[in-house]
């Protein structure tokens, strides 16, 4: 079986919404022989990401950057995982409420190093998430899930 990481900084509502929407779509009925792991961006650990085949990524846009905690993951697993990640697909979801082009300049700055490869275009929320942002969640992690499917 495949695993999926979720790894996510989710302290508002707003984001804790468009999580929720990922997971679900991640863990239709549609999609088999996925594990959809999610884990706090604060207690996600290099084991975690080595043992996963796929990653999704949620952040709040905090003063145009990734939050804290997403760093601190990144921080933590970067080099460890660094050459036995290569070539894994991922997908990110951000909420902001002045502007989320610096937090996915961050992730995709920090990605590309990794050499993961983009499995989807990221969502970006702007101010509270309207019912086409949730649609567009739950569309990533299905569409993300679904690249994992053996």
């Amino acid at each position: 079986m495949t695993k999926l990481l979720i790894v996510h900084h989710t302290p508002s509502p707003g984001m804790q919404a468009m999580f929720e929407q990922v997971v679900s779509g991640a863990s239709t009925d549609e999609i088999e022989g996925v594990e959809v792991v999610r884990r706090a961006a604060l207690n996600a650990t290099a084991s975690d990401v080595l043992e996963a085949d796929g990653y999704l990524l949620g952040t709040p846009a905090n003063l145009g950057y990734i939050s804290g905690a997403l760093k601190h993951f990144f921080d933590t697993v970067y080099y460890p995982c660094l050459d036995s990640t290569t070539g894994r697909p991922f997908g990110a979801f951000v909420h902001g409420n002045e502007g989320v082009e610096g937090a996915l300049r961050a992730i995709s700055t920090i990605t590309t190093g990794l050499s993961w490869k983009q499995a989807a275009e990221p969502v970006a929320v702007l101010g509270a998430p309207e019912r086409a942002d949730l649609e567009k969640c739950w569309e990533l992690g299905a569409t993300v899930a679904a690249g994992l499917m053996p």
